[in-house]
């Protein structure tokens, strides 16, 4: 299989994995990533530049080695973080507001003004419910349920490795 084929088939993964069709990739990037052109991607019909697939990658919420070639595929039903709709979340009020104000702080590290979507990490998830008064998993479903989430997407993992706790 070639090199375009074998990336284009775990960006099909991904996106899959997000419960998204290529439509539904349009519309959540407003446009930015046309689905003509994605599937273009996926069927290796079209080379990915290097920058396209990193910035597809942050947009999908994934590592860039998690797409390429080389590495072992991620696993299916695992997410390493989710995609938010932000304009979901301002429309669901005052209650929300620190969650808001978080995420602003995420979009000025990561110099991201424009988006309409923003990919947030399982540590950043934590944050967010600790913010919530909520533990990661109610919040995800609390999201889930209010459309906030990108996709049907996959419960993080937030197990802490085991030298994590500073013992090992």
């Amino acid at each position: 299989m070639s090199y375009s084929k074998d990336v284009g088939e775990r960006l099909r993964q991904v996106r899959l994995d997000r419960g998204w069709s290529l439509q539904e990739v349009e519309r959540a990037s407003d446009g930015r990533w046309k689905a003509a052109v994605i599937g273009s991607y996926e069927r290796g019909d079209r080379n990915i530049s290097a920058t396209r697939l990193l910035e597809l990658a942050e947009f999908y919420g994934v590592r860039p080695a998690d797409i390429l070639p080389g590495e072992a595929a991620p696993q299916r039903g695992f997410a390493s973080s989710i995609v938010l709709d932000l304009r979901r979340l301002e429309a669901l009020g005052p209650r929300y507001a620190p969650l808001r104000r978080y995420l602003e702080t995420i979009q000025v590290q990561r110099g991201d003004f424009n988006r309409r979507v923003l990919s947030v990490r399982s540590e950043d998830l934590r944050a967010l419910a600790v913010i919530h008064d909520a533990t990661p998993e109610s919040l995800t479903e609390e999201l889930r349920r209010e459309g906030v989430l990108g996709g049907d997407v996959a419960p993080l993992d937030l197990t802490v490795p085991s030298d994590a706790d500073g013992s090992g």
